[in-house]
């Protein structure tokens, strides 16, 4: 019998039935003062094992961010670095830190979690989605599973000769399964990163990856019912929060379902997840999630990833030929999934880009993989060698598929040119398209009273996408808030546009939704206005009212969404400041009460917001006043002062300037010969000389107006606003726009701040992203041959690295204290034990 201090050579005896005996005193050490080592004692060897699983789980995580690779990479390498493989090499670090009698408790805790991990999975799923999925999104789930589960059963024969036993129907399904599954939480966060989300591919791959997560659930069930059958023929072993008592009932319920599914033969986990699975959705699934996301996936389930990267020991892929087969059974799992999900796409027309790009993200792996894996470990059915290949099989199938699908996507995505990309170009009898993002239902009445301003009919439409923006978060229960909380506000949110829409003649709504990080959301919503060919962009300001007349911050996330939106959007851009604007409802015995103005100084924002202006003249419930800035005899010799007189520098600047007063004039002048009889049309000049007059103007107009419509006019360096800019707190919004939204301007009057697009001029180039759609407009299109090429060079690369690896697996250790070491391959192994 192996001694307490001998534990991790005592590996090599479990073979032979040892026994591990331990002290029950020998729980928490009395301190090193007392030379005690405190490895030796169970309590201090468990809180190392979850630092160390923690603190390298964050770190591959940081380090795999820039990769654009999903979590579970990060997961399954950090338990790989922990196992045999990298620190079980030096054995007397691999005795210290995972010592035998430690692996009980690493492996029992690591199951807990696992177990309420799986409920919580249980609890996110969402059976209305699956029965909502449709015919075309099960077909194809079935087409992407069916194919690669034959493909990967008789792939199973590579192996034949690495089996302990000779292979049996257990290993085959196991095999089979492993390879015909598709991680739905690892597929939407590559979805999210790759921002194909909410596409019709995107849409179509969710729905097909639900499924596919069920089914393989109960494929996992009947395997582990065989193989506990070949065992035995073997004899081998919003609102209140729920209260306390509510909750210590379902989290013992849990154990109760995990219990009773053991004792029948079926692992613990499916008794958590099926009961996950009946729990209603809605504020108790919330609160469940809310409570345990973090504990669980945080703290505990990196410890299953551990277990798993101690029971992997790469140094058991001892032959080259071992390392070499990897490279095929890659191969063939990702090109039988793609195979099985393209002959179901272009049964129903999916185009053959889309179907193709839908295949290689199914080949999405996760969780539910490591776990098949690991419980055909512990029933004897994979031996080391299979267990350590189909690892490495599964993380380079996950990792290859953002680049890879990156790649196809940028080379096949091309946009169809459109002119119609400013309200000034769009035609007043033809349809404009506007782009309204909202974040909350309290975004939606101003909004539509905006829209009901311009006064669209059969003969000057408007067609709506309303956008409704979420935030993808970091945590795996996002899925869940995108379902239910998320799906809860967009559907008010809806339900107002379409009103909208059934008591106004002229407007088409498109209800969408962006689930986005903020940091990427604008992409997003480029894409979406390039796609749509939108003309006009609107944003609310991340400032709202408060009951105090206070303007205060609703998130600081918002205000970069709107400064990236006007930096990379390819159509004009506005940005509302809501204090309460009602539009025509004001309208009362026929009287016209609601007024609105324009502020005018010039240059290509304004005159986009004359536009907007334009279409508002048409609605018989409104007065529109139009103020025009005009620079006095003192701003002019001050102009030319700002540049000098001579050289070439003032002439540019005098020519330009030239040129935009023409453009002012020209768009003033149609606009005042259309409206020359319209008493609802009131113009008006003030000569200011200064930025000081300016304001003094500004503070001089009546309170009576409900919404001010200006530009934003970010190019201009008019000495109308000269000194204006010193004050400015929020530079998005422009000199005027800031002073009409600042708290010291107290009249509680809305406002839209309006930004022109000006195309690839130089100005707009600084601030555009590699990433912009105006950028992506200049990438040719490829054919779906070059998606595939790429795909094919990932894996020659992955391949390169495999082969650098298992020299460096096998050559560093030569002979010596590290050389064969294969006594340490049940790294993980459990131990039986015998108390003392």
């Amino acid at each position: 019998m192996p001694s307490l201090q001998t534990p991790y050579n005592a590996t090599k005896l479990l073979d032979q039935n040892a026994l591990v005996c331990y002290a029950p005193a020998m729980l928490t050490t009395t301190g090193v003062w007392q030379g005690n080592d405190p490895l030796d004692y169970t309590v201090p060897t468990f809180i190392l094992h979850l630092a160390l699983a923690i603190s390298i789980n964050r770190i591959l995580i940081f380090l795999m961010k820039p990769l654009r690779q999903p979590r579970v990479i990060a997961d399954i390498l950090g338990g790989i670095l922990l196992g045999p493989s990298v620190l079980g090499r030096h054995e007397y670090l691999a005795a210290k830190i995972f010592p035998l009698r430690s692996i009980l408790v690493l492996e029992t805790m690591a199951n807990i979690g696992l177990l309420y991990f799986l409920f919580l999975v249980g609890v996110e799923t969402d059976i209305v989605v699956i029965r909502r999925a449709g015919k075309r999104s099960i077909m194809i789930a079935l087409g992407g599973m069916v194919l690669p589960f034959f493909v990967g059963a008789l792939g199973s024969l590579l192996f034949k000769g690495d089996q302990i036993e000779p292979i049996s129907g257990s290993f085959v399904l196991f095999i089979g399964i492993t390879q015909s599954v598709t991680a739905f939480p690892v597929l939407a966060r590559i979805l999210a990163e790759l921002k194909l989300l909410n596409s019709d591919i995107g849409k179509i791959a969710m729905s097909s990856a639900i499924v596919n997560d069920v089914c393989a659930w109960m494929l996992l069930a009947l395997a582990v019912a065989l193989a506990k059958g070949d065992a035995a023929d073997r004899q081998t072993p919003e609102g209140e929060s729920f209260n306390e008592v509510h909750m210590s009932l379902i989290l013992t319920g849990v154990m109760v379902c995990g219990f009773i599914t053991d004792a029948i033969g079926t692992h613990s986990i499916f008794g958590a997840f099926v009961y996950g699975l009946i729990m209603p959705n809605g504020r108790l699934a919330n609160s469940i999630v809310d409570k345990l996301e973090d504990f669980i996936s945080g703290l505990l389930l990196p410890l299953f990833f551990v277990t798993s990267g101690l029971r992997t020991n790469l140094q058991t892929i001892g032959s080259f030929g071992h390392w070499i087969s990897i490279f095929p059974v890659t191969f063939v799992a990702g090109a039988a999934k793609v195979g099985g999900t393209l002959l179901i796409s272009m049964f129903y027309r999916i185009p053959f880009h889309e179907a193709i790009t839908i295949g290689l993200l199914m080949n999405a792996k996760g969780l539910i993989e490591m776990v098949i894996l690991n419980v055909g470990k512990d029933m004897k059915v994979l031996s080391d060698v299979a267990f350590a290949i189909m690892v490495m099989v599964q993380v380079i199938t996950t990792a290859i598929i953002t680049p890879t699908v990156t790649a196809f996507q940028k080379r096949g995505r091309h946009f169809v040119a459109y002119k119609r990309r400013t309200i000034q170009k769009s035609k007043l009898e033809a349809e404009l398209r506007m782009l309204a993002c909202v974040h909350t239902p309290r975004n939606v009445p101003t909004m539509i009273n905006l829209f009901e301003a311009i006064h669209p009919s059969r003969r000057s439409p408007i067609c709506i996408y309303a956008l409704h923006l979420v935030e993808l978060t970091g945590r795996t229960s996002a899925m869940l808030v995108v379902q239910t909380a998320g799906q809860i506000q967009s559907d008010n949110i809806t339900s107002a546009f379409k009103n909208f829409e059934q008591h106004t003649g002229g407007v088409s709504i498109q209800p969408l939704t962006v689930i986005s990080p903020y940091p990427t959301m604008h992409e997003d919503i480029c894409n979406l206005a390039e796609d749509k060919h939108v003309a006009f962009i609107i944003l609310p300001f991340h400032k709202q009212l408060t009951v105090d007349g206070a303007m205060e911050v609703t998130n600081p996330a918002f205000r970069i969404l709107n400064q990236n939106v006007l930096a990379n959007a390819p159509c004009s851009v506005g940005i509302l400041v809501d204090k309460g604007f009602v539009g025509s409802t004001k309208v009362a015995s026929g009287h016209a009460t609601t007024q609105i103005i324009v502020l005018f100084f010039g240059g290509p924002d304004d005159r986009e917001a004359l536009s907007y202006a334009r279409r508002i003249v048409e609605h018989p419930g409104t007065i529109l006043t139009i103020i025009r800035f005009v620079p006095g005899q003192q701003a002019f010799h001050s102009s030319i002062d700002l540049d000098g007189t001579n050289g070439q520098g003032s002439v540019t600047v005098i020519t330009e300037n030239e040129r935009a007063r023409r453009l002012d004039e020209e768009l003033l002048n149609d606009f005042k010969s259309a409206n020359l009889n319209n008493g609802r049309v009131v113009y008006e000049e003030k000569v200011v000389n200064n930025g000081e007059e300016t304001l003094a103007a500004i503070r001089s107009i009546r309170n009576i107006h409900d919404l001010y419509i200006v530009g934003r006019a970010q190019y201009m360096d008019s000495p109308l606003t000269a000194g204006l800019n010193d004050w400015s707190e929020c530079p998005e919004l422009g000199t005027i726009g800031d002073i009409l939204a600042s708290p010291d301007f107290a009249l509680p009057v809305s406002v839209l701040v309006v930004q022109q697009y000006v195309g690839e001029s130089t100005q707009v180039e600084e601030l555009i992203t590699p990433n912009s759609p105006s950028r992506q407009k200049d990438i040719l299109k490829s054919s779906s041959s070059l998606g595939l090429l790429v795909f094919f060079s990932e894996f020659a690369v992955a391949l390169t690295v495999l082969v650098r690896i298992r020299w460096l697996v096998l050559g560093v250790c030569g002979n010596g204290e590290m050389g064969g070491e294969l006594k340490r391959q049940r790294f993980g192994e459990k131990a039986a034990i015998d108390s003392n």
